[in-house]
């Protein structure tokens, strides 16, 4: 009898395995790259001459009734001398470096990965410099070892009594909070920031209160910059402006929901998402008041070889002007 016998062939498919085939990638680069610097890019720019940058601010004497006598001599009041503020400059700097194999292979998405590698950088070295401007540093001198540092908004926006229920330039969201920040009359902000550890709800009676501080002493703070969670709070404010879309004829009408405009008593304002502020503490500006100066503009320098590869350093040397610190406030100790 004959046994019938199966013989079972294995074939190579070509799955995943098969010699030859091209890699399929795309050629293109898909960057996340959030850089809305809303004050490196709006700010006004200066030049500075020396590492550490001066001006003078000028605020008025308080109103009086001003009634003179008929006929009487004229008497002399003396002139109050402007405030004298200054702050040291920042040297902010990236680097990178690139192999010449690297810079000289076939490449996906680019053709010069020195090319690249400037853009990467200039972003991220003005999201820095953003962050500084906008948070609570203060203005340094350094030394051996340690950088020269420049203040931040924060810093300079102080009062000598913050207050939770009336007008002020730092408005606390709760009588029980401890954030102080010292005002400054002249010179710079070189004292730190206290911020205490008690918080309370950012409030549109807070954020009013903040804007009249400005208000009260000339500013005119037409812009609000804070941060996501602040600004979720003040999208729900009766205050907030309903902003319509302008379309054609032939589409519907749409209304945003977010909070684009604040209209306050002391101004119709401009709310402005910042990712790159503190979570506790929202900023109420004239930006008039506020620029940043110079040493030494964003600049790519190479710099030298010690091998088979390029160096670049992406560098800038500046200082935030605050030209006067009377014309902002802002809300603290935000929960």
């Amino acid at each position: 009898m004959t046994l019938l016998t199966t013989t079972t062939h294995t074939y190579s498919t070509g799955y995943g395995s098969a010699g030859g085939q091209r890699e399929d990638l795309s050629d293109v680069i898909y960057d996340l790259f959030p850089e809305d610097t809303w004050a490196v890019t709006n700010l006004d720019k200066e030049k500075a001459n020396a590492t550490y940058t001066e001006w003078l601010g000028q605020s008025l004497a308080a109103p009086t009734a001003n009634a003179q006598l008929e006929g009487d001599d004229a008497s002399f009041d003396a002139l109050t001398a402007p405030s004298r503020f200054g702050s040291y400059l920042q040297i902010s700097a990236k680097t990178f470096i690139v192999s010449d194999s690297l810079e000289s292979v076939s490449k996906a998405g680019r053709s010069s990965e020195l090319a690249r590698g400037a853009m990467v950088k200039m972003r991220e070295l003005k999201r820095d410099i953003e962050t500084r401007i906008v948070q609570n540093g203060i203005s340094t001198a350094g030394g051996a070892g340690t950088a020269r540092t420049t203040a931040g908004m924060e810093a300079w926006i102080g009062d000598a009594t913050a207050s939770a229920g009336g007008a002020s330039h730092v408005v606390l969201t709760t009588t029980s909070a401890s954030s102080t920040t010292p005002p400054i009359s002249s010179g710079t902000p070189g004292t730190a920031i206290t911020d205490g550890t008690t918080t309370g709800a950012f409030t549109s009676t807070n954020l009013n209160y903040a804007l009249q501080g400005a208000w009260a002493d000339g500013g005119d703070a037409t812009t609000i910059l804070l941060t996501a969670k602040q600004k979720a709070l003040l999208d729900g404010f009766t205050s907030v402006a309903t902003r319509m879309v302008d379309v054609s004829r032939t589409q519907q009408a749409s209304i945003t929901g977010a909070a684009n405009i604040y209209v306050s008593d002391f101004g119709v304002h401009k709310v402005i998402l910042n990712r790159y502020g503190r979570d506790s503490v929202v900023l109420c500006l004239d930006p008039s008041m506020w620029a940043i100066r110079f040493l030494r503009e964003f600049k790519s320098r190479p710099l030298a070889r010690t091998g088979d590869a390029e160096k670049r350093q992406i560098i800038a040397e500046w200082a935030l002007v605050c030209r006067n610190p009377l014309a902002s406030s802002k809300v603290v100790a935000c929960a």
